[in-house]
């Protein structure tokens, strides 16, 4: 768009080629609120416009030709979330990362050297500077994801994680873009354990409802993927209730849904009937035997569950039953489940039994908890038959 590079000549001649009538009324408050320096309702009126997918073709003019001329009026931490979104319309990844690089430079840093003639400190620049310079971090290392610069991203997801941990009360537009970026670099590395815990962080920062159904589903499904190829993550409770799961209802992936559930409950069988579906999925498929090996330890944690407290010395032969592993297996299954701390407990090769003193705590599903309520009514039931035995046998104790 050719236009004189005045922020005036820049307005008029983005109301002359607005794409809607919506649009056009909304540069008209803009230009207002900026001939009356109204810095805070300006800032909302511009995020509002940088939000409009319809204003796509306006945005990176609009940053460079109006707001550069007053930037440093507005909340640097909310400019930084401006020029993000701005970004995401300047399809070249290395002119893309320019543009956040050059507003970086631009921010000033929470932690100025000292004065070099007098030495003295430097007073550290007031709130949110330091939000958004972590924020522009953030923003700089997807940048450089999107090159394959993976060194790069590093350095700067570190040098921002490094200044948040110094800081309190941090939006969570800031933390989002933490985490997000963080989890993507994770995502690119194959490092399924990290990629988990970071992307269920950046969705307790966001609202689900301003992620778009396809971002919903991909997300849904690589976390899922993500929980079943990690070999640290034994426990999916937080997956399973969170809402996001819910987007893969009605779609070809809700099996992987499906899958989930049936690792949590160790339900084998029903981890065998959706195994035909790994062929969709090359890297369930490539990792099918570290998955046997899971599904397998998840059933042992669900039999051992399943049983009292004083009915936990498995033999070789039930655990092989129930897990569907070879007795000759089982020591090496059960030795791996204390390795991971996913129980407490002894082996004994000789009389070919395991003692197990403790369980993993983890989200119970709807039989699980059935399995439960019946344990502790059985319980119930023990501990009022002896206060009923002390009662009858007992001297001078009573019974309610």
């Amino acid at each position: 768009m050719d236009v004189d590079p005045s922020p005036s000549s820049f307005l008029s001649s983005a109301k002359q080629s607005s794409p809607t009538p919506e649009i056009s009324s909304l540069l008209d408050k803009i230009a207002s609120a900026w001939k009356n320096k109204l810095w805070h309702n300006l800032t909302i009126l511009l995020l509002k416009f940088v939000d409009d997918p319809a204003t796509g073709t306006l945005q990176v003019d609009l940053f460079n030709l109006f707001i550069r001329d007053f930037e440093k009026k507005l909340n640097p931490l909310r400019l930084v979330e401006i020029a993000r979104k701005v970004s995401r319309q300047i399809e070249d990844p290395t002119s893309s990362l320019a543009f956040l690089t050059s507003l970086h430079s631009r921010l000033s840093h929470p932690y100025p050297p000292p004065n070099e003639l007098t030495k003295e400190p430097t007073p550290a620049p007031p709130p949110p500077a330091a939000e958004a310079y972590a924020l522009s971090l953030s923003s700089i290392a997807y940048g450089k994801l999107l090159l394959g610069d993976l060194n790069g991203t590093k350095q700067a997801i570190d040098e921002s994680e490094k200044l948040l941990e110094g800081l309190d009360g941090v939006d969570s537009v800031v933390w989002a873009g933490f985490y997000g970026v963080s989890g993507d670099y994770y995502k690119v590395n194959a490092e399924y354990g990290p990629y988990y815990k970071n992307s269920l962080l950046y969705l307790a920062c966001v609202n689900l409802p301003d992620l778009s159904t396809e971002e919903l589903v991909a997300r849904a499904h690589d976390l899922s993927l993500a929980a079943l190829l990690a070999d640290t993550i034994y426990n999916f409770g937080e997956l399973l209730q969170h809402p996001i799961l819910t987007s893969l209802d009605n779609t070809p992936d809700i099996w992987i849904k499906n899958l989930l559930f049936a690792f949590n409950a160790g339900d084998i069988g029903k981890y065998e009937s959706l195994s035909p579906h790994f062929p969709s999925e090359p890297i369930l498929e490539e990792n099918k035997n570290f998955l046997r090996q899971k599904i397998c330890l998840m059933t042992l944690i669900e039999s051992v569950f399943r049983r009292a407290s004083d009915d936990r010395i498995l033999s070789f032969q039930n655990i092989a039953e129930d897990t569907k592993v070879s007795v000759a297996e089982v020591e090496y299954l059960v030795m791996k489940a204390l390795s991971l701390k996913l129980i407490r407990g002894s082996l004994d090769s000789i009389s070919q039994t395991a003692t197990i003193t403790w369980v993993q705590p983890r989200v119970l599903d709807r039989s699980q908890l059935e399995a439960l309520v019946s344990r502790l009514t059985e319980w119930t039931d023990k501990v009022g038959k002896v206060g009923e035995f002390v009662g009858e046998r007992g001297v001078g104790v009573a019974v309610k």
